[in-house]
């Protein structure tokens, strides 16, 4: 990725900025579309813009919302099966924190709880559950564990840093198995820990090339899709079995 453009267009940002400061936070993305093509193992965006002097910046990154279901194992006959699931509404399928200094520095819990800034602040919300708090809790904090052992939820890190006092930058990885939609970027511009300013920049990651004809197939036409998969190992089974037998 080179950086002329974007430091180019960070320096437009700063001679853009009013002077009145009515609206000091201005921030954008070197690319607004990833594409997943056969091969992709992850990709870094840069997100850069500006703020008002003596500012700091809190980015919180939100995935498509998804219902996600969370088992808790139990042990029957020496043999550990799935006992108990909760189904928690509406989790952000990918989700990241990035901050300018250390969240409890900058922002209150009140803020933070308020715009989800950090993975125990996000209200997870279960479905139909009888549990009771502490149990909910457990599988809550499960969620979360799992989440960041698959990637998709990144632990919360300062990561934002200051080009000079108005300019800031930072670095957005989305690993391989990030999930396809449209992305909230969300930018705020803290000052003793509230919010005065906000923005929020979009993001899509879409399937391109040969796997994204076959994903698209696959879920438009299940069925036929089905059949065919049937067939090709079918027929590869066939090619083998004749291979063998001619050796």
């Amino acid at each position: 990725m080179r950086l002329g453009p974007v430091l180019l267009s960070l320096g437009i940002m700063a001679l853009a900025m009013p002077t009145s400061a009515q609206n000091p936070l201005v921030a954008d993305l070197s690319e607004h579309q990833i594409q997943i093509t056969t091969g992709f193992t992850g990709t870094d965006v840069l997100l850069f813009g500006t703020v008002a002097s003596n500012s700091d910046v809190v980015v919180v990154v939100r995935g498509p919302a998804e219902d996600t279901t969370v088992w808790r194992k139990g042990r029957y006959a020496g043999i550990w099966v799935n006992d108990q699931r909760v189904v928690f509404d509406s989790v952000p399928s990918f989700y990241a924190v990035r901050s300018s200094a250390e969240l409890g520095q900058i922002a209150s819990d009140t803020v933070r709880a308020r715009h989800s800034m950090g993975a125990n602040y996000l209200r997870l919300r279960a479905k139909e559950s009888s549990m009771s708090p502490a149990e909910l809790e457990t599988f809550r904090a499960g969620l979360i564990r799992n989440k960041r052992r698959q990637g998709l939820f990144t632990p919360e890190g300062e990561g934002i840093s200051f080009l000079g006092g108005e300019l800031f930058r930072t670095r957005l990885f989305f690993p391989a198995n990030v999930p396809t939609g449209f992305y909230d970027i969300e930018v705020f511009m803290m000052r003793e820990g509230r919010v005065e300013h906000a923005q929020t920049t979009p993001l899509i990651v879409s399937k391109a090339g040969l796997g994204a004809d076959v994903f698209y197939f696959a879920h438009e036409y299940s069925a036929l899709y089905g059949i065919l998969a049937i067939l090709l190992a079918a027929a590869a089974g066939a090619l083998a079995a004749f291979v063998f037998r001619k050796n």
